[in-house]
């Protein structure tokens, strides 16, 4: 199920004296599974994971793609037999919810897919082989602190379904909101009020992939801060009404 230099990083991991327990929260593999490497590296011969093929539904995809990037993690299964999606959807968006664990059954028919509560929010988690083969974005360590990219046929999906990874991102890390401000008009201040939508990541490369979308469907953007991109403009405000609207 691993690879001899992702093997060969957790024993790393535990050569500089990490405990069983840290390196494996960091890296998501089992401590049985690392503890069994230090008596042998290589893996047993076995049956290869077969590649699950591409997506089921391309649009799904796009979307969850986009809230995986913004809220998802891949671990795997303590025994090594399987892999956890586990995406982290907010109580105080209920249609966010539904949307999520639609997306999962609809690229892969079929599975289990089911929401465990949290404090505040839910985790929709499905079980499969093959989560890594659909999502290789995944790998140890956080997401902002290493570099990310799409592969061809991810891209080639985005881009045939824009708004749909747009609006999995904006689910995920982003919001609408409606900034106000006061104006005189004819001697009178009155208070003026817009909507405009910001995306906030830690990552360089997430919010990257977001701006490289917008370009494409012609909605203008700023850089608000160092993490947040910020969409003010009235037609692109439209825009994004059109396709994303407000979380709910």
């Amino acid at each position: 199920m691993y690879d001899i230099s992702t093997r060969k990083r957790a024993l790393a991991l535990v050569e500089q004296g990490r405990s069983l327990n840290s390196v494996s929260r960091e890296t998501g593999i089992s401590r049985a599974a690392i503890r069994s490497w230090q008596d042998r590296l290589e893996p047993l011969p076995g049956i290869a994971t077969p590649d699950p093929g591409p997506p089921a539904d391309d649009r799904a995809y796009a979307y969850l793609l986009g809230l995986y990037l913004g809220d998802g993690c891949i671990s795997a299964h303590p025994r090594g037999t399987g892999y956890y999606l586990r995406i982290a959807c907010a109580d105080a968006w209920p249609g966010l919810l539904r949307l999520c664990r639609e997306a999962v059954v609809k690229v892969r028919p079929g599975i289990g897919v089911y929401a465990l509560q949290k404090e505040g929010y839910s985790m929709v988690t499905s079980y499969s082989r093959h989560w890594p083969h659909l999502f290789p974005q995944h790998g140890s360590g956080k997401k902002h602190e290493r570099r990310l990219a799409l592969e061809p046929w991810q891209q080639d999906i985005v881009d045939a379904h824009p708004w749909e990874f747009i609006r999995g991102l904006v689910h995920s890390d982003g919001c609408r909101i409606t900034n106000w401000t006061t104006r005189i008009i004819a001697g009178e201040s009155r208070r003026y009020e817009y909507p405009r939508y910001f995306f906030t990541n830690l990552s360089v490369d997430i919010r990257h992939l977001y701006t490289d979308t917008l370009d494409k469907v012609g909605v203008s953007w700023k850089q608000a801060n160092a993490h947040n991109v910020s969409v003010a403009r009235r037609t692109s405000v439209a825009l994004m009404d059109t396709h994303i609207g407000p979380k709910h």
